[in-house]
Order: structure tokens, then sequence, then C-alpha cells
């Protein structure tokens, strides 16, 4: 092996892709600027309890070293949003405050949403508001990102994964069943939830083999306010997405709502989105709702934002 290869996953941006790069990071932080998003810069490392909250997926993915100053761990950031969390409960602040940010951040291991170890992560983070016209803003905000990065025809995808955790709530099952619950839904194995609903007595068993089906145009709301109608916490998260739907200013992009989407929303805690293309795989951009991240600081605070991989975006340009 030369020494002038890289690590597997590990990639760098050098003359014309240097430059589409920076030039298209100005046009966003000036974006961002505009909409009252203000600019942080996050440390590349901290102590782990700060970077992992409640993450397991950000645990086995950041890089861990001991500090020969302090004798801790430390870690490498491979999330911002755990380390914006920090900053906002430091701030004391119980008003609204928006947050930017475009830093590299470093994984043990690529996942299906960045397109290396390396991606440099983009986004804006908004706390203090538990009003659905927070994730509005979000959301647009994102999408007005995505065309500024000249992608078009956008698909956007709406969850609220607060109605699966709301269907938690009136079982009494183990963490160990919960979680193997929820990789049914991420894998979407019909087949594997009946065998799961046979092993175990479930009170909403067959509310959980309609969730898994509730996939489709805006429609498909009026359909789960009838399946969850007698599950208040879940009907609720249901009318948050009618709300978000009516007052989205989307023109040119069709929606899709997809209920049983938990795949990439290990602490997200109610309204979920993702914003695809067709000439894509996979999700260039996503996000949703995270209330109580900042519990850990010692001060809980209502949370959305969402976050792509500028690295990979600014060469589609």
């Amino acid at each position: 092996m030369g020494v002038w290869q890289l690590p597997e996953g590990i990639d760098e941006l050098i003359g014309a892709e240097a430059i589409a790069f920076e030039s298209v990071r100005r046009q966003l932080l000036d974006l961002y600027a505009d909409k009252g998003f203000g600019l942080i810069i996050p440390p590349m490392v901290e102590y782990v309890e700060s970077l992992l909250l409640t993450s397991d997926s950000v645990d086995q993915k950041t890089f861990k070293f001991l500090d020969s100053v302090s004798g801790k761990m430390l870690g490498v950031h491979a999330d911002i949003t755990p380390q914006i969390a920090r900053i906002d409960a430091k701030s004391g602040s119980e008003n609204i405050a928006k947050y930017c940010y475009i830093n590299a951040i470093l994984q043990t291991k690529a996942d299906d949403f960045y397109a290396s170890r390396s991606p440099i992560q983009a986004g804006a983070e908004l706390y203090g508001s538990e009003d659905v016209s927070a994730d509005i803003e979000v959301i647009e905000l994102m999408l007005d990102s995505l065309k500024l990065l000249s992608i078009n025809s956008i698909v956007l995808s709406l969850g609220n994964v607060a109605i699966f955790n709301a269907m938690i709530e009136q079982e009494s099952l183990s963490n160990e069943q919960i979680s193997q619950l929820k990789q049914i839904f991420v894998r979407r194995s019909t087949p594997d939830l009946n065998v799961f609903l046979n092993n175990n007595a479930l009170r909403s068993a067959d509310q959980f083999s309609q969730l898994m089906k509730l996939e489709g145009d805006a429609s498909i709301l009026d359909e789960a306010l009838e399946v969850f109608k007698d599950l208040p916490k879940a009907k609720s998260a249901v009318e948050d997405l009618i709300k978000i739907n009516n007052q989205l200013d989307i023109a040119n992009i069709k929606v899709i709502v997809d209920l049983a989407e938990l795949r990439a929303y290990e602490y997200h805690t109610g309204v979920v989105f993702s914003a695809y293309n067709e000439n894509y795989s996979k999700a260039l951009a996503q996000g949703g709702r995270y209330n109580g991240l900042s519990e850990s600081f010692g001060q809980s605070r209502a949370a959305t934002g969402f976050s792509f991989d500028l690295k990979f975006l600014s060469q589609t340009k």
C-alpha cells in the first residue's frame, strides 16, 4: 500500500471540487443568516458523554481515545446534533434559538445516509418551540438548501415516530422486545411482524399491522386518523402531520407520507422528514423533532432540525 493512499471511506476535495464546495458553503451560510440561523462551530473532540447521549448508533460510529491530559475518554464528533444540544443548554435561554453549522465529522463506519466516513455535515436546528410551525420552518429551509444546490424534482417524505412510540406505551414489553419490534419496522418485514404478533399478546396488534401499511400520498393521513382514533397521542401525531402538509409552502414538491418509517431516527421523538430525488438511491437530507435530547445537560428543550452531506451534494451541481 502506497503512503499516498487514504484510508477506506476517507476522501478529500481538491481543485475544482474544492472550489465548488466553497462556493455553495458560502451561499448556504448566507441563506441561513438571512433566515435568522446563527453560525456555530463545535469542537472536533469532546468527552464521549457529551457526544453519545441516548444514541447507540452514534456510539458505534464514534472514534474514541483516552485523553492523556484529563485521563478521560474523548470522542471525535460523528454527529453535530448532540453538540448543539449541549451548546443550547449551556446558554440557559428559554427563548427560541436558531443554529446552523457546516462541519467535517468522522465516523468509524459508513452508514446508509452519508457517502463516506468523512462527510461534511451541514444543517440547521431550531430550539425552544413545540409548535409545528418550527418543523415547517426547518423543512422549508432544508428544501431551500437543496434548491440552492441545484437539486430539483424533490420528493419530501413525512412521518412521525410518536405514533410508534404511543403504541409501545400501551404494551408491556421488555426493552429487548421493543428493540426487536422496532427492527422489524426498520426492515419493513410484514412476515416478521406477523410472527412477532403471533408470539406476543399485544393490545394494539391490529394497529401495528395497519401501521406497517400506512404509506402513500397525503390522503393516507385521513385513514390514519381512523386507525388511531382511540389512541390520543398517536392521533395527535397524525394531526400534526396534517397541519404540516396543509401549511407547507412546497410548490413543485411531491409529498409522500410514510408513518412506519423508523430507520434513520434513533433519538427523534416526533415529526420526521427526508428529501429524495430520482437520481439518487438514498435520502439527500433528513431531520425531525428531538424534544428532550438536551436533558442530559440539565435543560430539556423542544428542538427540530435537519442535516445533509455538503461534501457529497456540492459535487452534484
